[in-house]
């Protein structure tokens, strides 16, 4: 069919084609998306407001560059930005932070060459670095949890009622021993770390990702029918000699210490799926941070895709 102007007149090959290049040129600057409004996004797609004093904020970069993709992490190692430059990922959504320290506080490092050339990479091409911590962990569901009971396959065991119910589960009789081999094996874990007596009965189980300090720890493991908590670290002066007095007092409680990276990169790895439902238009990869530490025995563990 011939499109025909106002004036009745037949278009000619040059103005469909200029009107088509103008259309394209609309259709493109209406889907750039600014960083910062993403996050925004993104923040309230966990919470409907930031907790206090959250540390939830842009750690580098500028919210106003346009988004050409996402990338979700436990972390933003110097090996997660490269891979991201790679994938054209500009926007890095970490869980945890980019400059060694809680708050992301660089006054200490204002002269240090790690942290400057990290930051200088940063710069160089134009990412936006945004911490995800509290507002993903403060949602109805801990989506970090999440991830991981997807990960071992224990979403569909069940958890007691209220609204801490999520962090207890009770699985399938087992040992701690076979416990231990199972989380070792299903996670690819290279350092792990176990306390208690290998042949313990576990059937309730207290699992707190991340380092979540000995008060919270130790109030998980008073809870009568736990028999084990699963967590990513621990003071070994705190909650593990804690674990330790409670075993020589023949008390039925054991630790399992998967390290940080490990009990927490499943739940960014289900941010990024979730993440890709709220940009459908945008490019949404998950890289993973890796294990920092390694085993003398095995070496340093591959990254597994």
């Amino acid at each position: 069919m011939a499109i025909r102007a106002r004036n009745s007149t037949m278009m000619t090959p040059a103005q469909i084609l200029s009107g088509c290049l103008i259309l394209l040129s609309v259709s493109l600057h209406a889907q750039v998306l600014p960083a910062g409004e993403a996050i925004v996004r993104i923040q309230h797609r966990y919470a409907s407001a930031p907790p206090p004093n959250t540390v939830d904020t842009v750690k580098a970069g500028d919210p106003n560059t346009p988004v050409t993709g996402i990338a979700t992490t436990f972390l933003d190692t110097m090996d997660v930005l490269r891979e991201a430059v790679r994938h054209g990922d500009n926007l890095i959504i970490t869980h945890e932070p980019t400059f060694y320290n809680h708050l992301d506080d660089t006054k200490f490092f204002t002269d240090d060459p790690v942290y400057k050339e990290k930051l200088a990479f940063i710069e160089q091409h134009h990412l936006v670095v945004f911490r995800l911590h509290d507002e993903i962990h403060a949602d109805t569901t801990d989506h970090i949890l999440a991830g991981m009971y997807e990960a071992l396959g224990w979403e569909k065991f069940p958890h007691p009622s209220g609204p801490r119910g999520q962090y207890f589960v009770t699985i399938p009789q087992t040992t701690l021993a076979e416990l231990s081999t199972f989380l070792q094996t299903r996670l690819h874990i290279q350092t792990l770390r176990v306390e208690g007596n290998p042949k313990l009965a576990i059937t309730h189980v207290a699992f707190l990702p991340g380092a979540s300090g000995l008060e919270k720890q130790v109030l998980a493991l008073r809870q009568p029918e736990v028999e084990v908590l699963i967590a990513g670290e621990a003071s070994e002066w705190e909650a593990v000699e804690y674990v330790r007095d409670a075993a020589a007092q023949g008390r039925p409680k054991s630790l399992i210490l998967l390290g940080h990276q490990v009990s927490e990169e499943p739940g960014m790895e289900q941010c990024a799926k979730e993440l890709r439902e709220l940009f459908p238009g945008v490019n949404v990869d998950h890289i993973l941070a890796g294990q920092p530490l390694w085993n003398p025995e095995h070496g340093p563990v591959a990254k597994t895709p």
